[in-house]
């Protein structure tokens, strides 16, 4: 069966049959395989194929040696073309041509890299969002049921009204910090050709550009596109303007939570004493 399957090595037939295995082989690896490699993989396979039956090693050896000796011819015209249209490189022209390889090779990881910081710090100003509006609805919570239900009874229970100042002044603290750290800031929204020109305006945040008409955005695009140092300028001013908002968001979050956790405890404090010693 072996030699059925592989009949085709020891026939005038081999050429042919070669290519057509040669194009499977391509539609397999989804690629495209170079003449040098794949002859030289013939080469390799011819090698060490071996006829099991005696009948075979008789009537295909002797056409399968004269293909393989033709591959090597044919592999020895590739390597020498190679080597021919290398040499015909001049040094300058391959120095530019490493170059641009290296500079093609940095553009993926550098845009993912920006790609990547940037997904990042939306992901963080989400998550500073929505503590701070756990922050925001919590206390308003508690605002809302100390006005209706405790400053009823502070006519009966005068011992508690510092108590229940302190506790009421941590809840307004800690919503106006919450509120200050997910209020945004909104600019003018306009640009000049000047800033353009002098690579001032940042176009890739909506607030540098809200306020322009479409076709003066368009012009200014088109400027930073044709303009590969200005776009990646563009694009570290962003990332950075983003860190910034975060870290101011953080800080006020921070102190949200630091005005929340020991007003807390300050009142709890304030009420037990006031329970304990101010009846």
């Amino acid at each position: 069966m072996c030699d059925a399957d592989l009949f085709h090595l020891g026939s005038k037939e081999f050429s042919k049959r070669n290519k057509l295995l040669r194009s499977e082989a391509e539609l397999v690896l989804g690629r495209k395989i170079s003449s040098v490699e794949w002859t030289r993989t013939s080469i390799q396979f011819l090698e060490t194929h071996q006829y099991h039956t005696a009948y075979c090693r008789t009537l295909l050896n002797p056409q399968k040696e004269e293909n393989l000796e033709k591959l090597k011819v044919k592999l020895e015209e590739k390597q020498r073309e190679a080597m021919e249209e290398s040499a015909a490189v001049a040094p300058s022209e391959k120095k530019a041509e490493k170059e641009k390889d290296k500079e093609d090779k940095k553009k993926p990881g550098v845009e993912t890299m920006f790609r990547t910081t940037g997904t990042n710090h939306i992901r963080l100003s989400s998550m500073a969002d929505s503590k701070a509006n756990i922050m925001i609805s919590v206390n308003a919570i508690i605002i809302s049921v100390l006005l209706s239900v405790l400053l009823r009874k502070l006519e009966d229970y005068p011992n508690f009204i510092l108590p229940a100042i302190i506790f009421l002044a941590t809840s307004v603290t800690t919503i106006v910090f919450a509120v200050l750290a997910t209020r945004p800031n909104v600019t003018s929204g306009k640009f000049t050709e000047e800033d353009i020109k002098n690579k001032k305006a940042n176009l890739l945040f909506f607030g540098n550009f809200h306020g322009m008409s479409y076709p003066e955005y368009e012009e200014g695009m088109n400027t930073i596109i044709k303009n590969s140092d200005y776009l990646y300028s563009n694009m570290i001013h962003d990332i950075y303007n983003l860190g910034v908002v975060l870290g101011r968001k953080y800080r006020l979050l921070r102190l949200a939570y630091n005005t929340f956790m020991f007003g807390i405890v300050a009142s709890v404090i304030a009420f037990t004493v006031a329970a304990i010693f101010f009846r």
